[in-house]
């Protein structure tokens, strides 16, 4: 089956917390206990609402994040952010980052992405600067948090680019790859 054959006979859902929960428990299902399983198992009180599109991406922030200001000036923390961002591609990054500019204020922002940046890079930025938001995609994000470059701890947001389609209409979650 190809995914458009699929979008073409029903209309496309939005993605809801279910579908990591199921996406979480395929992932580490064969290679965990049913303790593990149940300890990777995120309550609905950890999730957000969606953006159901009647939002523009800044807009969709400021719903979810209404104490940003304050957030933004408290954090003052190398090698950490506080709202990460992940999305599928470095063009999708770079046009969340062009369409956040209402939100983000004077707050800085760090492209955690490969296309033409280079992870020794983003590591020296890190290190000598204080980023409030991070946009990137999850093979980046990865290598800098096992390199000890990423620190999560002071992270409050997370928002995954769920349901945006590529040109290939596939989601985050299609690509193997992610």
């Amino acid at each position: 089956k190809k995914i458009s054959d699929v979008l073409q006979k029903s209309a496309p859902k939005p993605g809801v917390p279910e579908d990591l929960q199921n996406l979480l428990t395929q992932h580490f299902g064969e290679n965990r206990s049913v303790i593990e399983i149940e300890e990777l198992q995120l309550s609905d009180s950890c999730f957000l609402p969606a953006n159901d599109l009647t939002h523009s991406f800044s807009s969709y922030l400021k719903e979810i994040c209404p104490k940003w200001a304050k957030l933004r000036r408290n954090h003052k923390e190398k090698k950490s952010v506080v709202m990460l961002v992940l999305c599928s591609s470095a063009l999708r990054s770079l046009e969340l980052i062009k369409s956040m500019t209402a939100f983000k204020g004077d707050c800085r922002v760090l492209k955690l992405f490969a296309k033409h940046i280079k992870i020794k890079e983003q590591m020296n930025m890190l290190e000598k600067g204080v980023f409030h938001i991070g946009v990137g995609t999850p093979g980046r994000v990865k290598a800098l948090v096992e390199q000890d470059a990423l620190c999560l701890n002071s992270m409050k947001y997370m928002i995954l680019d769920w349901n945006w389609r590529d040109q290939k209409l596939r989601r985050m979650m299609d690509i193997p790859e992610v």
